[in-house]
């Protein structure tokens, strides 16, 4: 008879570096497993074809993965000048193919009306629910849905390197931002089209590619060694404005209670901790002046 696994309380963030062919799901699942945790999740899906950096979220830090989801993500994207696929990306049928010598000095000229505030459409494959229903499964069937186009924000864009009518471009964006569709409208502004052969994402929010384990390492380690990698669960709002409440308001605003806090509190989210440092949880200010609970920690 096989023995039930006990899941674990465990509370973190841990970096992953998402294997290829991997869901960002699977990879999700991997991870909960090997910490048999009992509550996990990701923090913004990676497509398959992508690796890099995917935090997960564990115990308590799912509390706050929306915070990191809605951050600003940095990719380096291989893009294949001359060639089209039916999903922007190698894992497609090829659609056009022309001969072409695009060099460097091209690339980076059509770059800058790529940046800041722009438009996309988002591609047919591609997990954007359509009827509860992603579009990539109405464009296996062979249907094309009219998309609304969407603002996106490219903060950074610049070419690492160049060889063979291939690129190395990297981009720092916004949520939401499809960066197969940035390698295609690259293509179309250099009039020969194009698609990914590689796409790995090197930061999300303030975590790098450099403090990243992949799963082969983690199948390797003890559950402790496991655990020792574990950022702290407010690793994943550090944006936020700091607020620290005195031993009295810091147990009333764990109960749930809004507490009163002397001097000027910054507008929005906040992280909160006690005198002791302690981190508490997240709140927000309310009219009255005082500050309230959205998001309170057990840890």
């Amino acid at each position: 008879m096989q023995t039930k696994r006990i899941k674990r309380a465990v509370s973190g963030v841990l970096l992953l570096d998402k294997p290829y062919g991997f869901s960002s799901n699977q990879a999700l699942q991997k991870v909960k497993w090997l910490y048999q945790a009992q509550k996990a999740g990701h923090t913004g899906t990676l497509d398959p074809l992508a690796t890099g950096v995917l935090p997960i979220c564990l115990g308590e830090a799912t509390k706050f993965a929306q915070h990191l989801t809605d951050e600003n993500k940095t990719y380096v994207a291989t893009v294949k000048f001359g060639v089209t696929t039916t999903t922007g990306d190698k894992e497609g049928d090829v659609v056009s193919e022309v001969a072409c010598q695009v060099s460097c000095a091209e690339i980076e000229r059509v770059l800058p009306q790529f940046m800041g505030s722009i438009t996309q459409v988002p591609p047919m494959y591609s997990a954007l629910k359509v009827n509860g229903k992603p579009l990539y499964e109405y464009a296996r069937n062979g249907v094309e849905l009219e998309r609304a186009p969407r603002q996106v924000t490219i903060h950074a864009l610049r070419v690492l390197a160049c060889a063979e009518n291939s690129a190395e471009i990297e981009v720092c964006c916004s949520k939401g931002t499809y960066i197969r569709t940035l390698g295609e409208d690259i293509g179309k502004a250099l009039n020969v089209g194009a698609h990914l052969t590689a796409l790995r994402r090197t930061a999300t929010a303030t975590y790098q590619i450099a403090e990243t384990v992949t799963i082969e390492a983690l199948e390797q380690m003890s559950i402790e060694q496991r655990d020792a990698l574990l950022l702290p669960v407010d690793s994943a709002i550090q944006i936020l404005p700091k607020v620290e409440l005195h031993q009295d308001a810091a147990y009333y605003f764990k109960q749930g209670n809004p507490v009163w806090l002397a001097g000027v509190i910054p507008a929005g989210d906040l992280r909160i901790y006690s005198a002791s440092g302690l981190f508490l949880g997240v709140g927000q200010q309310q009219r009255d002046g005082r500050i309230a609970p959205k998001r309170v920690v057990n840890l």
